[in-house]
C-alpha cells in the first residue's frame, strides 16, 4: 500500500478546483430536494440583415431544459387581487449546458432570449436574476417568477 492510500484500488474523487466544488454540492443539493427540471422558451438568434430587420424572416423559437432546479412559493404579503411569487434555484452547470445549446455567450444573454420559462406545466415570467458566487465562481441562479398571465 502507498503512503497515499491509493494502491489498494480505490481512487481519488476529491475535487482540485474549489470552484467546481459549490458547483457539484449546489447540483447534488438541487437533486436531492426533489430537483426537477424547468424549459426555457427563447427566440431563436437571427442573422442580423435587412430582412430579419424588416420582419420578412420568421422569428424561431427554442426550447431548452435546464435541470436541477428547485420551485418555491415565496411568502407575500397578502393583498386584494395580488399576485403569488415564486423563486426557482437553478444550477450554474446545468444553466452553462443550455448557453451551449442555444449558442450564446453567456447566462444573462439567454435570459434575455427568454421569453418564459416553464415548470411543471405553468409558465412563469422572470422578473428578476440574481447569482449566487463562491470564489469567484457562479454556482446557483435565483429567478423572482411570477406567473404568466396567459
Amino acid at each position: 500500500m502507498s503512503r497515499t492510500g491509493l494502491g489498494d484500488g480505490m481512487s481519488d474523487t476529491a475535487s482540485r478546483s474549489s470552484n467546481g466544488a459549490a458547483q457539484m454540492l449546489t447540483d447534488a443539493l438541487l437533486r436531492t430536494v426533489a430537483g426537477a427540471t424547468a424549459t426555457l422558451r427563447v427566440t431563436g438568434t437571427n442573422a442580423n440583415s435587412d430582412q430579419s430587420q424588416l420582419g420578412l424572416v420568421a422569428t424561431t423559437f427554442a426550447e431548452v431544459a435546464v435541470s436541477p432546479v428547485v420551485m418555491r412559493k415565496l411568502r407575500p404579503t397578502w393583498q386584494e387581487g395580488g399576485e403569488s411569487k415564486w423563486e426557482l434555484l437553478v444550477s450554474a452547470t446545468g444553466l452553462s449546458s443550455a448557453v451551449d445549446a442555444v449558442d450564446v455567450t453567456s447566462v444573462e444573454s439567454l435570459f434575455a432570449l427568454a421569453l418564459v420559462i416553464t415548470v411543471a406545466g405553468q409558465d412563469y415570467m422572470i422578473e428578476s436574476v440574481a447569482a449566487n458566487e463562491a470564489m469567484g465562481a457562479v454556482y446557483l441562479y435565483r429567478l423572482m417568477l411570477r406567473e404568466s398571465g396567459d
